[in-house]
């Protein structure tokens, strides 16, 4: 019997296009505008033909027919940012990558954890199971604290490589960057993205209720740990049995056949290493630079801040385990390098507010340093920064189409009326039944607007006093959108950091699914539970 072949991701995506085309021709298109109602600005619906001036003229909704193949160059246009930046860092890591540093940290790392398997509490619970907790755990914090996201798209290309070296598959190694990330974005605390802007707009205390969402968040960490370790032991008692199995080949090739490191470029003895001397002092020239004219940080966590002088602790730090990893090899100082790069990440993010264009900067810095640590000169270092972005085209390609699928929806003016008539269903239900109602709808609409602000933006100025009506507190609204725009996230394909970071790891979206879909089904009903108490229970804040 012939084995049925799953479509490519790109028919995939498309096929949703097509759908959502069809969609615009059987919906009648509306939308949500705002009027001041005393001195309230309140959202209200109108179908196109009853729209009052001067929306009228500015809405121009019609069923979509030829968009569908458009909708790759609009989606693009949409995307251009998180597309420029995946090409970025793609064409950056690749050039690291030649220098083989990543593989002498790993296969140190791996040397290391050896050594700790002989403790006897430490080897009966797993270094590898220790390992994967902390490192979810970290990011399931960032994503809680400050939203991490599309930041996952770069993690995803250093720590990948460590859990196919720890015998796992790519899908691990998505998990334990994305996935932690991502739980953490959904049961967040102080995510300035989400409950900022949705507390903002439904006019409550910014971040308050932070006490109960904070056991949200470690009931939400501890599911989504112990599903990955469940799955990575399966895979590391028999790789086979991972649907990646065949795909991961592009990963176990970056490893030697003997799983010894190389001796490359990279890999030598630094003495002799003119160019990664002057790299060393060209970088400390800068970071002293940056320290003199920003001596001092605020870092923004909440509602609280924190001045350190962040920068000058960076510059001495590197200074001084530069020249050290320097006396070793050039692979550990490029090591030191993307460290570096990482801490500066994380003090930029917080302190600086940077974002995709910033940190794709960074990057980029970081990979024309490492090609300049190796010896290599500007022209091989743009050549590998070329095959880089060539080998990472079609990662890109499939955010620019994945974007499609919310332009025909936005064109073909359906999103605002799937809203409306998702809204009405509420209507003369007890507290818990219209909790959790409102909670679906932020789930569904999540799979065609995955964006959390944009999502607040239109959803909590109806959402927010309609609750007030049916006696449901504010608070337990902006939880309910909370949770129903983080869970979906991690399935949808209209999410461009989730596309982006399938791409970059190489898994296909449809084989992700398959592997994800259980997890997130136990996400949406241990959500609806988590909400439950914020109706029936006095909570602070709530």
């Amino acid at each position: 019997m012939k084995k049925r072949k799953v479509p490519h991701t790109f028919v995939i995506v498309f096929c949703c296009i097509l759908l959502a085309a069809m969609m615009t021709w059987f919906i009648k298109p509306g939308r949500y505008v705002q009027e001041q109602v005393g001195n309230e600005t309140v959202m209200t619906f109108y179908y196109q033909d009853q729209l009052p001036e001067p929306y009228a003229q500015e809405f121009h909704a019609e069923p979509q027919t030829w968009q569908v193949f458009s909708a790759l160059f609009k989606g693009f246009e949409k995307q251009s940012g998180i597309i420029v930046f995946i090409l970025i860092v793609g064409g950056a890591f690749w050039i690291m990558s030649k220098s083989r540093a990543i593989d002498t940290g790993i296969m140190a790392f791996l040397r290391f954890t050896k050594r700790l398997e002989h403790n006897k509490l430490i080897g009966k619970i797993g270094v590898n199971n220790i390992i994967i907790t902390l490192i979810m755990i970290l990011f399931s914090l960032f994503g809680s604290v400050f939203g991490m996201s599309e930041e996952t798209i770069a993690f995803t290309l250093i720590i990948i490589p460590l859990a196919v070296s720890m015998g796992y598959d790519s899908i691990v190694g998505v998990c334990m960057v994305y996935v932690a990330a991502h739980i953490g974005f959904s049961g967040a605390m102080l995510n300035p993205f989400t409950i900022g802007i949705a507390q903002g707009i439904a006019a409550i205390p910014l971040f308050s209720g932070i006490g109960y969402r904070l056991i949200c968040w470690i009931i939400l960490t501890i599911i989504g740990i112990v599903f990955v370790l469940i799955y990575a032991n399966k895979v590391k008692k028999n790789p086979k049995s991972s649907i990646m199995y065949e795909d991961d080949e592009y990963w176990r090739r970056q490893k030697t056949e003997d799983g010894s490191q190389k001796t490359e470029d990279g890999c030598q003895k630094s003495e002799g290493l003119t160019t990664a001397w002057l790299v060393y002092v060209s970088i400390i020239v800068v970071l002293v630079f940056c320290a003199i004219r920003y001596p001092m940080t605020e870092m923004k966590v909440g509602n609280s801040t924190s001045t350190l002088p962040l920068l000058p602790i960076g510059a001495g730090l590197f200074l001084i385990v530069g020249f050290l990893a320097l006396r070793k090899s050039a692979a550990y100082f490029i090591l030191t390098m993307l460290f570096g790069t990482v801490y500066y990440l994380i003090v930029g993010v917080l302190g600086y507010d940077w974002y995709i264009m910033e940190i794709a900067t960074l990057f980029l810095f970081m990979g024309i340093c490492s090609g300049f640590a190796i010896g290599k000169s500007a022209s091989d270092i743009a050549k590998m920064f070329i095959e880089g972005m060539g080998d990472i085209l079609s990662a890109a390609v499939i955010v620019g189409l994945a974007a499609g699928i919310v332009i025909v929806l936005q064109d073909g003016g359906i999103i605002d009326t799937i809203l409306y008539g998702l809204s009405k269903s509420m209507s003369n239900l007890g507290v818990i039944a219209s909790t959790e109602i409102m909670y679906g709808i932020q789930t569904l609409i999540n799979i065609v607007i995955p964006s959390g602000s944009a999502k607040a933006a239109i959803t909590m100025p109806i959402m927010a006093p309609f609750s007030d009506l049916i006696g449901i507190s504010r608070q337990t609204t902006v939880m309910a959108f909370q949770f129903g725009d983080g869970f979906t996230n991690m399935i949808t394909p209209t999410s461009g950091v989730l596309i982006a970071t399938l791409g970059v790891a190489r898994i296909p979206w449809e084989k992700w699914v398959r592997f994800i879909w259980k997890f997130i089904l136990v996400l949406i009903v241990v959500g609806g539970l988590l909400l439950i108490p914020t109706v029936t229970m006095s909570l602070n804040g709530f």
